[in-house]
């Protein structure tokens, strides 16, 4: 009570010495016989707004003051502090910086709410600064405990409820495949995916549980952790989703899901595979409500740029992206097809699967257990009167040739191969038995490309180049051709570098997004004769740095000092 009194008093002082009250007004609102209701008489007599006096309290218990419900708090921060003792003690946990906790209180008073968190936190490991926050403010945060371990949760006391805590047998599966909780579960695990911007969602078996875990901008996070009985009906539901058998649980099988997720049109393209225990499931997510992303938007520019536009207007010829399996190659032969979609033009496509549907583009899909391949389906493409053809990849040296074949028969062919820079993909080809000569009448352009994150835009900072890292960006910056350097970049930026320090819109990883960076191999008349002479790849490089063209990490060591990503990350994709 005696706290509480004091508190008042501060409060009114607070006010008084800022011009907000008058001695006058102290001796009116000293009548209030407790703290809230002198809250609402400030409030409704003075307008003193509800965070103004949280300020106050702010500066009288020398607390920062936050405000709270703006900005998402990622689960796995949120739910450090469990709903219940949020709810009992207002509090919640907001932010996580290295081993700090930040929690935020309205009773800054209240001496069992901080027993509680430090209890909580210790027993984690962690450290806690405390902040204040008003009512309201705290309330909106509240409301983030709708996500997907609650949603998840609700959806399994119900399971609880209708079925026995182990795995249901053949008899129980197809009622419990059909049950609310279980199509609750998966629709939950799914829209979370979505909104978290996840490219694939991961749900295994593992020892005594299921492990659901989602891909954000490249990385994978265990999102979620269910009691092992629901696995089977969970892997069933998602079958069914995706018109796969349910009762195949020995091979693998791909299928596919639409839903609308908050006015979007979503696809997920699933994936079954059958291990020891049980299956486990992938789905990769395709947004088709933002459309195709340009080559721009995936972080082409520059001169990189120019060359893919020049190239890619050539009435024939080859254009071929390569890189390791998720660095974006199919994404940028999409952009490439939404550039070419005319009216005038026929384009077929040949892939696996088909990620994206274009409108005014025939696509295919192969299908090797019925011998519908890379190969086949492109002699059949030969006789649909094509002027564009899409192959997925060239995978074998039939593929490779029939690929040959259509560039040479005035048709423009896009494709993709698995190499790890622009020049490996001549030797690749040649080992497919492309004859030299045949490549050097062929190739247009070959793109390698890698995706890096990009810092969060929210809590980029400038910080001085780490000095285990100067001998490494030094030696690749010097090696950058003069011409090459995009105006306000040089030697001088790097002293300076950019990170993101972590913050609620990006999980505190300082990460959020995507984007690409690329080595553009221009086949010029020059490269074109070295091809047909059967001369080593050393001249090939000599010609492209003459070009003033930039290599994976020289492209990348701009993007970093221009601020895009980071030099560490930079260094971490590009290692061969």
């Amino acid at each position: 009570m005696k706290k509480t009194e004091d508190l008042k008093d501060k409060i009114l002082d607070y006010f008084l010495s800022n011009g907000k009250i008058t001695a006058a007004d102290i001796n009116q609102l000293k009548l209030e016989l407790d703290l809230p209701k002198l809250e609402q008489a400030l409030q409704k007599t003075k307008d003193i707004s509800e965070e103004d006096i949280t300020k106050a309290k702010a500066a009288i218990f020398n607390l920062p003051y936050t405000v709270l419900g703006e900005e998402r708090i990622p689960g796995a921060i949120l739910f450090i502090l469990p709903r219940d003792l949020a709810e009992n003690y207002q509090m919640v946990v907001f932010a996580k910086e290295n081993d700090l906790l930040k929690v935020a209180l309205v009773d800054a008073l209240n001496i069992k709410a901080r027993e509680a968190a430090d209890f909580v936190a210790r027993g984690k490991g962690l450290q806690i600064e405390y902040y204040i926050t008003s009512p309201s403010s705290f309330n909106k945060a509240l409301q983030q405990y709708g996500s997907l371990k609650t949603e998840v949760s609700e959806a399994l006391k119900v399971a609880e409820d209708k079925f026995e805590t182990e795995e249901p047998g053949e008899d129980k599966m197809d009622q419990v495949i059909k049950s609310a909780p279980i199509s609750k579960m998966v629709s939950v695990i799914l829209k979370h995916a979505v909104e978290l911007g996840a490219s694939d969602v991961h749900i295994e078996p593992t020892t005594g549980e299921t492990r659901v875990r989602y891909r954000i901008d490249g990385l994978l996070q265990t999102s979620l952790l269910l009691p092992k009985y629901v696995h089977a009906a969970i892997v069933s539901r998602i079958k069914v989703m995706a018109n796969l058998k349910i009762d195949e649980t020995r091979i693998p099988q791909d299928g596919r899901i639409r839903l609308n997720i908050n006015n979007k049109n979503i696809d997920f393209r699933v994936s079954t595979l059958p291990l020891y225990s049980q299956e486990k499931v992938v789905m990769r997510i395709l947004d088709t409500s933002h459309g195709v992303s340009t080559w721009e938007d995936l972080g082409f520019e520059g001169k990189n740029l120019e060359l893919m536009y020049n190239n890619i207007v050539k009435p024939h010829g080859m254009f071929l992206v390569t890189g390791p399996t998720g660095s974006g190659k199919s994404t940028t032969l999409y952009a490439a097809l939404q550039i070419l979609n005319k009216e005038e033009v026929n384009i077929v496509t040949l892939e696996d699967p088909v990620e994206y549907y274009l409108t005014g583009v025939n696509q295919s899909q192969v299908h090797p257990e019925v011998k519908f391949t890379f190969a086949s389906g492109l002699r059949s493409i030969l006789r649909q009167d094509p002027d564009i053809i899409m192959v997925g990849e060239i995978r074998d040296a039939e593929t490779a040739e029939l690929a040959i074949h259509a560039s040479l028969t005035g048709h423009t062919v896009l494709s993709t191969l698995h190499t790890n820079d622009a020049f490996g993909a001549i030797p690749r080809l040649i080992d497919m038995k492309v004859e030299p000569f045949l490549l050097a009448s062929t190739l247009n352009v070959i793109i390698a490309q890698r995706l890096v994150r990009r810092i969060c835009a929210e809590c980029k900072e400038p910080v001085p180049m780490p000095k285990t890292l100067v001998d490494q960006a030094k030696e690749i910056f010097q090696s950058i051709p003069k011409g090459s350097l995009p105006k306000g970049i040089n030697e001088e930026s790097l002293k300076t570098i950019y990170h993101g320090k972590g913050c609620s819109r990006c999980d505190q990883t300082g990460y959020k997004g995507r984007t690409a960076i690329v080595e553009v191999l221009d086949i010029s008349e020059e490269i074109k004769n070295i091809i047909y002479s059967g001369s080593s790849l050393d001249k090939v490089k000599e010609i492209f740095v003459q070009q003033g063209m930039l290599t994976l990490k020289q492209d990348g060591i701009i993007k970093a000092l221009e601020g895009k990503t980071t030099v560490e990350e930079i260094l971490t994709v590009t290692k061969e």
